[in-house]
C-alpha cells in the first residue's frame, strides 16, 4: 500500500508539474551537510605545547562532485607554501605534519557553508598553519557550487563571454570604495602605493553582493586580516550571467 501511494504521488507530480522531486530537495531547499571534525596531537606528546592538527570538514549526500571539490580545496590550503606539493590526503597531511612538528606547532583546516541560495552552495574554506615565528600562515578559499550542473563554477562560468576585463574594472572600483569606507588613505597617504589593487581567485556569489576575498598581506597590512570587497549585483549587469543574480536562478 505504501509503494502504491508513493507511485500515485509521483504520477500526480508529473501530471501537474508541481514537484521538482519526490525524494530530493528542490533548489530553494538548502542541503544539509554532514560535519566531520577531529583533532589529533603528536603521538606520545603530553603538555600544552604538543603539536596538533585540527580538521573540520563537510560532506553532502548525493553531491559527490561537491565533496571532491571540498577535499581538493582543503588539500590545496594544506600546501607548505604556494609552490609546495599538494598532500595526497588529509590523513597523510596530518601524519607528515605531526611527524616533523616542533613544540607549539599547529595546523587547522576548515570547510563551512557560507550561504545557500538559488541552487548554489557557497562553501568557504580556511586554514591556519603555525610553525614558529611571530605569525602563522592563514589561508582562504571559496567554492561556488551549482546544484543544477553538479559542479564547481569557475569565474569564466559566472561571467558573460568577453567580460573578464570589465569584471576586474568593476572590482577596482569596489576596491576604491573599500579604501574610502575604511579611511585607509586618510590614515596612511601612501596606502594605495604600498598596497595596490590586485586580482584574487577568491570570489563568492553571496546573496547581498558578490564578494571578493583577499589573502592576508595582499592588498593591506597583516593587521587588516583577510579583506573583503563587495560588488553590488546591479553594477554587474552585462558582466555576470543573469541566472547567477540572486532571485533569478530559482
Amino acid at each position: 500500500m505504501r509503494l502504491l501511494k508513493i507511485a500515485a504521488a509521483g504520477s500526480l507530480c508529473l501530471l501537474l508539474g508541481a514537484c521538482q522531486s519526490l525524494f530530493k530537495p528542490g533548489m530553494d531547499d538548502p542541503l544539509t551537510p554532514t560535519r566531520s571534525t577531529w583533532e589529533h596531537l603528536q603521538p606520545g606528546c603530553q603538555g600544552e605545547q604538543c603539536p596538533l592538527v585540527n580538521i573540520d570538514t563537510l560532506s553532502f549526500e548525493d553531491e559527490p562532485a561537491l565533496n571532491t571539490a571540498i577535499n581538493e580545496h582543503l588539500l590545496d590550503l594544506a600546501r607548505n607554501g604556494p609552490q609546495g606539493p599538494r598532500p595526497l590526503s588529509l590523513e597523510s597531511y596530518e601524519k607528515t605534519f605531526l611527524n616533523s612538528a616542533e613544540p607549539g606547532w599547529s595546523a587547522y583546516l576548515q570547510a563551512k557553508v557560507r550561504e545557500q541560495h538559488d541552487g548554489l552552495v557557497i562553501v568557504e574554506l580556511s586554514s591556519y598553519r603555525f610553525t614558529g615565528g611571530e605569525y602563522g600562515q592563514p589561508g582562504r578559499s571559496f567554492i561556488n557550487y551549482d546544484r543544477r550542473l553538479h559542479r564547481e563554477l569557475s569565474l569564466q562560468d559566472i561571467l558573460l563571454p568577453g567580460q573578464e576585463e570589465e569584471f576586474w574594472k568593476t572590482a577596482r572600483m569596489a576596491h576604491r570604495a573599500w579604501l574610502v569606507q575604511n579611511k585607509l588613505e586618510e590614515q596612511e597617504p601612501n596606502f594605495l602605493k604600498d598596497w595596490p589593487f590586485q586580482r584574487t581567485p577568491h570570489i563568492a556569489l553571496t546573496f547581498g553582493a558578490l564578494t571578493l576575498k583577499y589573502d592576508i598581506d595582499s592588498i593591506a597590512p597583516h593587521s587588516v586580516g583577510h579583506p573583503e570587497l563587495k560588488i553590488p549585483y546591479p553594477r554587474l549587469n552585462g558582466i555576470v550571467k543573469p541566472n547567477y543574480f540572486p532571485g533569478r536562478g530559482s
